[in-house]
């Protein structure tokens, strides 16, 4: 069988609907690991006797794995096939996740959280590029924003069931959960995943060369430029989310089952987000969708830091409402920057993912283990944080649109 008749069995097998479902599902993992357990916070910083510095760094040391990691999963996947890297991420995903479960002090805690962070990434990583692989322009930015759409309740939903696992069996509960919950996603793929990407299509396995692949792409202007501004797009919305529980527990002053209060707007605006992205699909250039994605990031944004700076207790609805504006400007952008670097690389798609996602997940660990801890004294000075990342990011895409359109054309 052809390559092309291979793709074309892969592509009629079932409706894009239930393939969006697996890959959303594989994407969960690593937001349910960073939000399931926010409403743990106070608990585990109580029985180890943690400083909130010290207690951050349970997000930073599981974000750092995860951005190295994601450096060889999409390069790996490339060279022996994206079905066998995600079902053996899963499995050290859900080992990982059974050693926090029953992790005897904080530094054990902190060690299986990092091996977490090898492994959660794979399926968002990966995934990527499987869609990437069946689908080209529209009918990929369709899927895409399908699967972001299905993807976006996990944030939503991870601290609502890490907050009633907690109010009712403890925190290393919580982890059980995410052992449970990557148990189920294996036993899908191996059943459900298809394998997408052919042997004639494999380069082979010769690490020097996928780290000269993943060193050429990290190296491409245009792929840097929008690789960080994607990243600081996402920024403007993880300095909320990076700080819930002081946001929902501090600030305002709700209880560890009401994280919802705080992520609800948040996954509304991405969810609506990826639904107008899906309508825009072959209907709107490319650059007109993120001028409108970033007109909604930076106004939201700027709303926030005015809000706060002259209203000392703002309503918290206006607050929520602002947050959704936020969110919807972010997605609105995201899968417009993320296609545009995979097409950069047609024949290295998994390392283009790989790359993209290593420095998306770089900058998260920043925003997570520094500013969040030096901002998140006030909601003035997280809303200031995220304004500034939307404006970076807005920046950097202009740059990159600028860089475009001084390439000599081809004649």
């Amino acid at each position: 069988m052809t390559d092309g008749q291979r793709l074309k069995v892969v592509r009629g097998k079932g409706h894009p609907w239930a393939l969006a479902v697996l890959l959303a599902a594989l994407s969960m993992a690593s937001p349910f690991s960073i939000d399931t357990f926010f409403p743990s916070f106070h608990a585990i910083a109580t029985q180890f006797g943690l400083s909130k510095w010290a207690l951050q760094q349970t997000l930073t040391v599981y974000m750092l794995p995860l951005s190295l990691m994601s450096l060889v999963q999409g390069p790996l996947s490339d060279a022996i096939g994206r079905r066998r890297v995600i079902l053996a991420g899963l499995v050290v995903y859900t080992g990982a996740s059974l050693g926090c479960t029953f992790a005897p002090t904080f530094g054990m805690l902190l060690a299986f959280r990092a091996l977490q962070g090898t492994s959660a990434g794979v399926g968002m990583i990966v995934g990527r590029a499987v869609i990437r692989d069946l689908y080209d322009g529209p009918q990929a930015q369709k899927l895409l924003s399908l699967v972001t759409m299905i993807f976006a309740f996990a944030p939503a939903v991870a601290p609502v069931i890490g907050g009633w696992i907690h109010v009712f069996w403890g925190w290393r509960a919580v982890f059980g959960f995410m052992a449970l919950f990557g148990a189920t996603l294996g036993v899908a793929s191996y059943f459900k995943l298809p394998e997408t990407h052919p042997p004639e299509r494999r380069p082979r396995l010769h690490v020097p060369e996928l780290a000269r692949t993943a060193w050429r792409i990290a190296g491409h202007r245009e792929f840097l430029l929008l690789a960080t501004a994607m990243g600081a797009n996402f920024a403007a919305m993880m300095c909320f989310i990076g700080a819930a529980p002081t946001v929902v527990l501090d600030h305002w002053h709700l209880r560890e089952t009401q994280f919802a209060r705080l992520f609800i707007p948040i996954i509304g605006g991405f969810v609506l987000g990826a639904w107008i992205s899906g309508r825009m699909a072959g209907q709107v250039a490319a650059d007109r969708q993120c001028k409108l994605g970033f007109a909604f990031s930076l106004s939201g944004a700027g709303l926030t830091v005015a809000l706060h700076s002259l209203i000392a207790t703002p309503p918290l609805l206006v607050q929520q409402s602002l947050l959704a504006v936020i969110a919807l400007g972010v997605q609105l952008v995201s899968p417009v920057l993320a296609l545009r670097m995979l097409d950069l690389f047609p024949h290295a798609r998994g390392s283009a993912a790989s790359v993209q996602s290593c420095v998306a997940i770089i900058i998260s660990a920043v925003v997570f283990g520094i500013l969040v801890p030096l901002l998140s004294s006030s909601l003035l000075t997280l809303a200031e944080g995220s304004l500034c990342a939307a404006l970076l990011s807005c920046g950097l895409w202009r740059s990159a649109q600028h860089r475009v359109s001084l390439a000599p054309r081809p004649s």
